[in-house]
Parts: structure tokens; C-alpha cells; sequence
């Protein structure tokens, strides 16, 4: 499994990242993102450069 975070004091709720993963690993829980499926994360990476704020991280198997 990947570690994926999310720096809430960087995210401005663009919700990008949910539009971009391909594995539906985040989900839009009205007032923030969160990272519910973090065990379907392939760390396609797709969503770390596609976050405007920098706010999201994705470790490989830590």
C-alpha cells in the first residue's frame, strides 16, 4: 500500500484531485478532500503534479 497525504493548511478544495486519479482514491467530502481509498492507490503519481498548491504527497510502499 502507498501513503498518500493531503496538507490541509496548502489545499484550497480545488478538487483536482479527485478528477485526476484514476483509481478513485479521494472523495469529496463537502467541506475537504479525503484520501478514503489510499489501498487502490497505484502511485500513478497523476495527482501530484496536477495539485496547483503542492498540498499532495504519494510515498511508494513506505
Amino acid at each position: 500500500m502507498h501513503e498518500v497525504k493531503i496538507d490541509y493548511k496548502k489545499c484550497v478544495y480545488c478538487r483536482t484531485c479527485i478528477t485526476v486519479c484514476p483509481m478513485g482514491v479521494y472523495t469529496d467530502e463537502t467541506d475537504k478532500v479525503e484520501v478514503t481509498n489510499a489501498s487502490d492507490c497505484v502511485a500513478c503519481m497523476s495527482c501530484v503534479p496536477a495539485c496547483p498548491t503542492d498540498a499532495i504527497t504519494v510515498k511508494e510502499n513506505p
